[in-house]
């Protein structure tokens, strides 16, 4: 059936020689992974390797099949131009970071708008905005609400926060209990806003162990999840 989506590029790959499997977060179907035969080497097709870096928003035209595991793209057009975000190092390291956790984060073949247009705007306000050091932090955050373990901020004002039961409680009865600093960061970070992120103050050092935290996060409640290989990338530019 051919069809038109709006899509975010998670990653892509090399196939034999000369064709790219390129792996998409779309308006219409989820998760779906396209073969681009040739793209490697036709100086002609539009279908260049400069549309497929990590982030990147397309609009596509597909001749899509549900019984397939690999789609092909018929036509396609880039649906907005990123003026930064492809070009700032420190960007570029969030945008390469974002798109290795979303590639293990995101696993539904089908659609959601609202997770769709969170992942739209969020990416949008990364590349037009210049105080983005906590972005990351916040975008992983309120990823949660849509993979469906957000923090419960019922008892917000306690003492510990569970990552394992993903609840604040006034004990501390488990090895995933945090306080401290990162307890204090994520009370501020709920509720906040992109727009209000740069009123969060923390140092490279405080940054880094929120992000540590935030990763085991992930881990304890999404299957087979595996520490990005950007991290230290990412480390190394805020550093």
């Amino acid at each position: 059936m051919q069809t038109k989506t709006k899509a975010i590029v998670l990653s892509k790959i090399r196939f034999k020689d000369n064709d790219l499997i390129v792996k998409c977060y779309t308006s219409n179907h989820g998760i779906v992974s396209y073969l681009l035969k040739g793209v490697l080497k036709s100086k002609k097709s539009n279908k260049k390797t400069a549309y497929f870096q990590p982030l990147s928003l397309l609009e596509l035209e597909t001749d899509h099949k549900d019984n397939r595991s690999l789609q092909y793209i018929k036509d396609l057009k880039t649906s907005f131009l990123y003026s930064s975000l492809h070009t700032n190092i420190v960007k570029s390291a969030i945008a390469m970071f974002l798109a290795e956790i979303l590639s293990q984060a995101l696993k539904e073949e089908e659609q959601n708008l609202p997770l769709f247009n969170y992942l739209e705007t969020s990416f949008k306000w990364l590349d037009t905005n210049s105080q983005i050091s906590n972005a990351h932090l916040l975008f992983l955050l309120e990823l949660t609400k849509y993979l469906g373990f957000y923090p419960d901020d019922s008892e917000i004002d306690a003492d510990f926060f569970n990552l394992l039961e993903g609840q604040f409680q006034h004990i501390n009865n488990s090895k995933y209990c945090i306080s401290g600093e990162n307890l204090t960061l994520l009370k501020q970070m709920l509720g906040t806003n992109f727009d209000a992120l740069n009123e969060i103050k923390m140092s490279s050092k405080q940054r880094q162990q929120f992000l540590k935290m935030l990763l085991q996060y992930f881990d304890l409640h999404l299957t087979n999840f595996n520490q990005p290989k950007s991290l230290q990338i990412l480390n190394d530019v805020f550093n």
